[in-house]
């Protein structure tokens, strides 16, 4: 066998450790070696991340992910231990591996916004950038954006739903875990006011809740030692679960040990807007008037509409919010749309299979709104690409942000302050929308988008 290509060992703190480069497609690397072959590699292009529609049935989509992504790109290198697997199973040749070795993106990507609010035909992401750079990222943008888009606008329609009342997700258990942070912070982005999952806390500076399960009930003798184990610990504004037994019987108990002042209860079973109301009517005669009523149990958006009446303070969601609500995918594609000719002009180029076409070109984004502010048109510039200057009239916004420019992360939209951004542009967007956008029921995207 042909020895290795040997190649610098990172220093300590490098990126070894963390780097994305290999959660990739095999044939993203083939291409790279094959475009270096025939001297396009350096070509530059314009790739754009779009859904062709929505999941079905939705009304908007939301943006998401793009703070993970930012940071995924600036880690993605080749170190020794990259390189050497690849030419040990010969996967590309040694000039491309040569080119792996240094790589880095230079190029500039521009993005909605984080908490935007998409529709069929917007370009979420454009990426900008010699085709070797641009193509090596296809599947780290995709894998990225298609969960967390998919989390965010699920999420999103419980929210609207609530009706203020906060959500907490809990769903680590139902993913891997990874996908566990990165739902909580998308999550988090379109609303949600808490996580259980304490790394996505540590990483992402969310807010973080929980305090018992079942198991710690079963632990001990009796209900109340329990309750009264966890009302030492933790004081009377604890919550306590109430429905490992018999949910009269812990609600008399819980006010028994933490007295009137009891923070909140947790149901996880039964019948919930029957014994949500029983529940209350119990506390309230009980003097508990305070005391708060959480409800979890395999709750989607549906089951958060139903209980609309119900006497319900605060709900926690796991397997719905972190599989999408039954869409766990957001359906983004990333395609080439442009490169540059000989004369260094720009060459639209586009897919136009059927059933799949894309449309091709450079591309910016503008939302108009009426006087009043509601979003009435998702309007896609084609020619002059992100940048274009406009005429807004006070009626038209551009959606199209500089993410990175000649390589550099615009650190804005990074870390735990770039996810607080993230969520107070998602509340302002969701203002935006029209009342029509919130309904459960099965329909098309609320604004049409047009192209000029």
């Amino acid at each position: 066998m042909t020895p290795s290509p040997t190649y610098p060992v990172p220093a300590p703190g490098g990126t070894a450790a963390r780097t994305p480069a290999l959660r990739t497609d095999r044939y993203e690397l083939t291409m790279v070696d094959a475009a270096i072959q025939s001297g396009t590699a350096n070509r530059e292009c314009m790739f754009e991340a779009f859904a062709r529609r929505l999941p079905t049935g939705r009304r908007y989509g939301i943006v998401a992910g793009t703070g993970r992504l930012l940071e995924l790109i600036r880690q993605f290198r080749f170190t020794t231990e990259e390189l050497t697997w690849l030419a040990d199973n010969a996967v590309v040749r040694t000039p491309t591996l040569d080119y792996l070795a240094d790589y880095s993106f230079t190029g500039n990507v521009w993005g909605y916004q984080e908490g935007e609010a998409y529709f069929p035909g917007s370009p979420l992401l454009l990426v900008e950038s010699t085709f070797a750079e641009g193509v090596i990222l296809e599947t780290l943008i995709l894998s990225v954006l298609n969960y967390d888009i998919s989390v965010a606008s699920a999420a999103a329609r419980m929210v609207s739903v609530s009706l203020g009342r906060p959500i907490a997700e809990m769903g680590s258990r139902r993913t891997n875990e990874h996908s566990a942070v990165a739902a909580a912070r998308a999550a988090f982005i379109a609303g949600f006011a808490s996580t259980s999952n304490l790394e996505a806390g540590r990483q992402w500076g969310l807010p973080t809740m929980g305090t018992a399960a079942h198991s710690f009930v079963l632990l001990h003798d009796s209900e109340e030692e329990a309750f009264q184990a966890q009302v030492d610990a933790f004081g009377a504004a604890t919550t306590l679960l109430v429905d490992t037994y018999d949910v009269p019987a812990g609600i008399a108990l819980a006010v028994k040990v933490a007295g009137p002042e009891l923070g909140s209860i947790r149901i996880d079973s039964g019948d919930l807007p029957t014994v949500v109301a029983a529940a209350r009517a119990q506390l309230d005669s009980l003097g508990a008037v305070n005391t708060k009523i959480t409800v979890t149990s395999d709750l989607d958006e549906f089951a958060i509409a139903a209980l609309s009446a119900s006497p319900v303070d605060a709900f926690g969601i796991g397997t719905s919010v972190v599989t999408g609500s039954g869409e766990p995918a957001a359906g983004l594609v990333y395609k080439l749309v442009a490169h540059k000719g000989q004369g260094d002009e720009w060459i639209s180029v586009a897919k136009t299979s059927t059933a799949k076409v894309s449309m091709g070109g450079r591309k910016s984004a503008l939302r108009r709104v009426d006087a009043v502010g509601t979003a009435q048109e998702e309007i896609i510039l084609l020619g002059d690409g992100p940048g274009t200057k406009f005429d807004s009239r006070g009626l038209e916004r551009a959606l199209l942000v500089p993410l990175i420019t000649d390589g550099a992360v615009d650190e804005r939209y990074v870390g735990p302050a770039g996810t607080l951004r993230a969520r107070a542009h998602n509340a302002s967007v969701m203002q935006e929308l029209p009342i029509e956008a919130f309904r459960l029921g099965r329909g098309e995207a609320v604004i049409p988008t047009s192209y000029r």
